[in-house]
């Protein structure tokens, strides 16, 4: 089974980052009960003082190249991942997509109303790619601009709310959808070191999220265990 991970600016992570990606690697090593793979176009991490994905300076060597690969970038959202997704599912013949985005769209491209019909069209562009695709789609996590901006909080509850819509329109038998619960008492203020982006908690919580969904509605891996960092 072929993982791809996609994401915005929360999942590409930046340098000197673990990622919710290395938490979820570990979590199938220890889980998953079958030869899997981790796949996607690109590997790397951004590096801000570049302003550029350009690093390779992730906090744990023992994170694998072949294990690195993502379709996630720092202030890419659905709008941008759409048009992406059929080719990176055509090239790494991917299976399983595992999915955060949806905070950059509302935040600086787009309305609730719009980022969800760029989700449709992300959801068709990967059925076309491989009509047995599997996706579990994370709801927006509000990050800390949603305390002090209440139509950007409003836009992001409303999104939330369109998403769990949407996959319970689109999910079918050949290609299942699941809409994976908010992470477990995620906190802003502790789980993040900006307000918006995980630190080592927060990508426990995270990558505890998707582990849950997928262990629970398919059967695929076990429950979520933290791993020492």
């Amino acid at each position: 089974m072929r993982f791809m991970f996609v994401g915005d600016s929360m999942t590409i992570g930046r340098a000197g980052d673990y990622t919710w990606r290395y938490r979820m690697w570990q979590h199938l090593n220890r889980s998953f009960g079958g030869p899997y793979a981790i796949v996607g176009p690109r590997t790397e991490l951004y590096d801000t003082t570049a302003d550029a994905p350009v690093s390779t300076d992730y906090a744990r060597p023992d994170f694998p190249p072949n294990a690195r690969r993502h379709l996630a970038g720092w202030g890419e959202g659905w709008l941008h991942m759409a048009p992406l997704i059929g080719p990176a599912v055509t090239a790494a013949r991917a299976d399983v997509l595992l999915v955060s985005l949806g905070l950059i769209d509302l935040g600086f491209y787009a309305n609730s109303t719009q980022t969800d019909a760029n989700a449709r069209r992300f959801v068709a562009a990967a059925r076309d790619a491989n009509p047995h695709v599997r996706a579990v789609l994370l709801p927006v996590v509000p990050n800390i601009r949603a305390l002090a901006d209440a139509p950007f909080a409003a836009e992001c509850d409303r999104f939330n709310e369109l998403l769990a819509k949407t996959v319970a329109d689109l999910d079918t038998a050949a290609s299942p959808l699941l809409l994976a619960s908010a992470p477990y008492a995620y906190d802003i203020h502790t789980d993040t070191y900006d307000g918006t982006h995980p630190g080592p908690t927060g990508e426990h919580k995270l990558a505890a999220a998707f582990a849950e969904a997928m262990h629970q509605a398919w059967g695929l891996g076990g429950p979520y265990e933290r791993a020492a960092d």
